[in-house]
């Protein structure tokens, strides 16, 4: 048995077209999972177990994974396609060369840079992205003013955000200057605009966000703007991070 996921997401992996594409599927009747129908977008599915269809048809995940490390610049959106035609870390991989169906594992803010992954493997992209695997994910931040220890380690405790509380994080002062310093943060999770939100609460505002690590993993000959497929000792790494191996 493996790890149970939404319908939408498993069908939008197997290349049935956007989340939003594959819901609509699911809402004219026409996905079925060991031989029902399905009638709620919030069915959970397990990919090695379940039998899926769409009109009859068998949907199975297949083909080669591949994976792309990417230094995402700032002034790019972490998404496929955008509406208002601005550039997309799938705009940039098309410039380099790499023509396979992708999508970004999470995403970056708009002004927030380094290394995001792109994937057509939709069952790993799940992993790295679930609380459950906690693949630690390393910033680099600097934010206004000279930030204290204590509130550092109010931080590093776990804070209420409106209706959540962030889990424990790490956190530590890199640099100090007159008017702002640097800090390196680790996640342990990945909720929306989750640095900048922490140390808003404490009158600091980011300045500067770039991801530098997932995992163990650095990518430090990327410079800003590169993309490569991650080597294979790489992927095996990010595999056995994710519990895949």
């Amino acid at each position: 048995m493996g790890d149970k996921i939404r319908i939408n997401r498993f069908l939008a992996a197997a290349g049935l077209g956007s989340r939003r594409k594959c819901e609509e599927l699911i809402r004219k009747g026409r996905v079925f999972v060991n031989g029902e129908r399905v009638d709620r977008l919030a069915v959970l599915i397990d990919p090695e177990s379940d039998t899926i269809a769409v009109d009859g048809n068998p949907v199975r995940i297949e083909g080669k994974s591949f994976v792309l490390a990417l230094n995402k610049p700032p002034g790019v959106l972490s998404t496929v396609a955008d509406s208002f035609k601005r550039k997309t870390v799938i705009d940039l991989a098309r410039e380099q060369g790499f023509t396979e169906r992708l999508y970004p594992v999470g995403r970056l803010d708009l002004d927030t840079t380094g290394i995001i992954l792109l994937t057509n493997d939709g069952y790993l992209a799940y992993r790295l992205t679930h609380p459950r695997y906690k693949v630690d994910k390393t910033y680099d931040v600097v934010v206004e003013g000279r930030i204290s220890s204590t509130t550092v380690s109010r931080i590093t405790r776990g804070i209420r955000q409106g209706d959540f509380i962030t889990q424990p994080c790490e956190a530590e002062i890199a640099e100090t200057y007159a008017d702002r310093t640097r800090l390196r943060v680790v996640l342990h999770e990945g909720r929306k605009r989750q640095i900048k939100r922490m140390f808003a609460l404490f009158g600091h505002k980011v300045i500067e966000l770039k991801r530098i690590a997932l995992g163990d993993l650095q990518f430090e000959d990327l410079d800003m703007g590169e993309i490569r497929p991650l080597t294979k000792k790489e992927e095996r790494r990010l595999r056995e991070l994710t519990g895949l191996l």
